[in-house]
């Protein structure tokens, strides 16, 4: 059986999945701040050469309306704050203010290690929450019973997140849409945040990844790529090999609603145009949905 086939087989015990237990979804975004039915944001990291001020207004230039932090980015151009849960109170208002000015909403925060002690978790999770983040996308698996603690605690989600399968090394196993599975499926607060871009990278086919997860995701970073290896490479959304329209399909079945980061990880210092094209493969795809 070919590694396809068993992707294939996984997909084919939804049925049975769907009777267990599934995560919420993310608490429903504002209508104002979506895209079509979704709630289209830009990872910070796809403007990873610049600041995270500056990153609020490429956002802003590519049209969309929400935006996803990650640990340890430079705040401003000047001074030294970075954005994390250890920025002074006086940064964190700075960061407000700014995303305020430029009427884009924090939506989610990672990816980031949870501290399994519960004091360094929730230092983390009232931060974010006070910067009205919905969701903490991370790989810390073995603190799962602590981050769904604070997820319940502070009305938040958690999503486990996938890089790309490691040759080297077989203990990882994210990059499994089922390995996934495994862990959240009788949780109520952890899900999955889905990069379908490193399930290309790892050989797995996102739809199959996507509905293997169904009722289960409650994150994504979206992407097309252009290739299914390795080495793939980001191409803007419905021009690649990744099957985008045929992924918003299925989110729009699982009745998804985001945060679905924009994580564009080529032409690093100019990447904008490419990113508003994904937004804007969103707007088009919502425009072209049957009238209810």
């Amino acid at each position: 059986m070919n590694f396809f086939s068993t992707l294939a087989m996984g997909a084919l015990l939804l049925s049975c999945a769907a009777l267990l237990p599934s995560a919420a979804s993310a608490a429903p975004i504002d209508a104002a701040l979506k895209t079509g039915p979704f709630g289209v944001s830009v990872q910070a990291y796809s403007f990873n050469r610049f600041t995270a001020f500056e990153a609020i207004d490429k956002t802003a230039e590519c049209g969309a309306k929400l935006i996803e932090f990650y640990p340890g980015q430079k705040l401003a151009p000047d001074g030294e704050d970075k954005v994390d849960q250890n920025m002074s109170a006086e940064a964190t208002a700075k960061l407000k203010q700014h995303l305020a000015d430029k009427k884009i909403r924090a939506i989610a925060f990672g990816v980031t290690g949870i501290d399994k002690d519960e004091a360094g978790a929730r230092k983390l999770f009232a931060w974010a929450k006070g910067l009205g983040i919905e969701v903490i996308n991370t790989e810390s698996i073995d603190a799962l019973d602590t981050a769904e603690k604070m997820a319940k605690e502070f009305d938040m989600h958690v999503g486990i997140h996938d890089h790309p399968k490691r040759p080297n090394d077989p203990n990882y196993k994210l990059w499994d849409p089922n390995f996934v599975l495994s862990l959240v499926k009788n949780r109520e607060r952890v899900g999955s945040c889905a990069d379908v871009g490193h399930w290309v990278r790892s050989g797995v086919r996102p739809l199959d990844g996507l509905r293997i997860l169904s009722g289960h995701i409650v994150s994504s970073h979206f992407k097309d790529l252009n290739e299914f290896t390795p080495d793939a490479h980001d191409l803007p959304w419905g021009t690649g090999i990744s099957q985008a329209k045929e992924m918003l399909d299925e989110l729009k079945k699982q009745g998804f609603e985001g945060p679905m980061s924009v994580e564009y990880e080529y032409h690093w210092d100019n990447s904008l145009p490419e990113i508003a094209q994904c937004v804007a493969f969103v707007r088009g795809w919502a425009a072209a949905q049957p009238a209810k």
